[in-house]
């Protein structure tokens, strides 16, 4: 088979744009390959069939549309939607209607961060009807806001911390004989005192400063141990979890007919290591990003599209929201949707740190 040539075509002019606009918005929509004349008699272009065919092969030469062997009409490639974002980035508005039900339902678990992120996802799922994506806010070094220890029998005790950005990390800690509750409530107090604003290596150093002497030093210093460790395995995670909503959506698009294909993609994000290297990306640009088929970098990702925005206070603790679907996405409304609830997810994280 002969290798398709693509040349340069420079700059669009305004009607090779509209028609490149037209066949996205309308592969969009109908997922099929869009030909001439479905162009001239929905989108009013003022030109011929042949003018508009003309303007394809163009389009086509320069590496933005290509066709399928077994159609004669376009549809988009990669490098075609990505010219497309790039012109609608800046001007993707969200109705106010909506603006408003999203306040409304974040308003219902303001005081409850860990509720933020299954919400954040269910709503840009529900709107965008692909699949939304939401990770908590998490720090390089995460600081200790308070630390519990409670009795669950005679020889076992849960320790709990919450930490001051919103997560809560538990694990449990075997007990000598006659270790009571109230035993358990003086080690916290120690322990919360020693520990409570600070950093695992903060904490180490506060920990070794507990007085020998004090009756339950021993008890403590065991538990202040623990609580360093478990610091240090939170701070080496990229990231903590992934919460996502709506797989039934994207698992409904002609593009992933076979199973097997979602299904590498959510596998390509459970890898922490690169889900990892993508938040730093979307947090350094600081803005809503935009990853197309062959932009992401995993191989499994080729297919789809991913539109991220960053929340939260770089420095202190950032996560990430977004959209994944098809690379034939509804890019507008994707854009204007998670770049409206990164910014309500920044006023949450201001209220939480305040």
């Amino acid at each position: 088979m002969a290798r398709r040539i693509r040349r340069s075509i420079g700059p669009l002019d305004h009607r090779s744009q509209a028609i490149l606009r037209a066949v996205i918005e309308e592969y969009v929509t109908t997922a099929t390959p869009v030909g001439s004349l479905a162009l001239v008699e929905r989108y009013g272009l003022g030109v011929s069939s042949a003018t508009v065919r003309n303007i394809l092969a163009e389009l086509e030469l320069g590496g933005l549309l290509t066709h399928p062997h077994t159609s004669a009409g376009r549809i988009p490639t990669d490098e075609g939607y990505r010219w497309y974002v790039e012109s609608i980035i800046d001007s993707a508005p969200m109705p106010d209607i909506e603006q408003l039900m999203i306040r409304h339902q974040f308003g219902q678990v303001e005081f409850a961060s860990e509720h933020w992120f299954r919400l954040a996802a269910s709503t840009i799922a529900s709107l965008t009807r692909v699949a939304g994506l939401a990770t908590p806010a998490k720090p390089a070094a995460a600081h200790i806001r308070r630390v519990d220890v409670v009795s669950i029998n005679d020889r076992l005790a849960s320790l709990v911390l919450v930490l001051r950005e919103g997560a809560l990390k538990q694990s449990l800690v075997t007990l000598d004989a006659g270790v009571d509750q109230a035993t358990l409530t003086a080690v916290a107090a120690i322990l919360n005192d020693a520990a409570a604003g600070r950093t695992a290596r903060e904490v180490e150093r506060s920990i070794g400063r507990i007085p020998a002497d004090h009756p339950h030093a021993a008890l403590a210093q065991r538990i202040g141990d623990r609580i360093v460790r478990m610091l240090r395995e939170y701070d080496a995670e990229a990231v903590e979890e992934v919460f996502s909503d709506g797989l039934l959506n994207v698992m409904g698009a002609p593009e992933f007919a076979q199973s097997d294909k979602l299904r590498r993609v959510f596998s390509a994000l459970e890898n922490r290591t690169y889900l990892g290297e993508l938040v730093g990306d979307v947090a350094a640009a600081g803005q809503v990003r935009v990853f197309i088929g062959h932009e992401n970098r995993a191989e499994d990702m080729r297919e789809v599209a991913l539109v991220l925005a960053p929340y939260g206070r770089p420095g202190r603790a950032v996560g990430v929201v977004g959209v994944l679907g098809p690379t034939r996405l509804a890019y507008p409304q994707a854009i204007g949707t998670v770049r409206f609830v990164s910014g309500l997810l920044n006023e949450l994280v201001d209220h939480l740190y305040a």
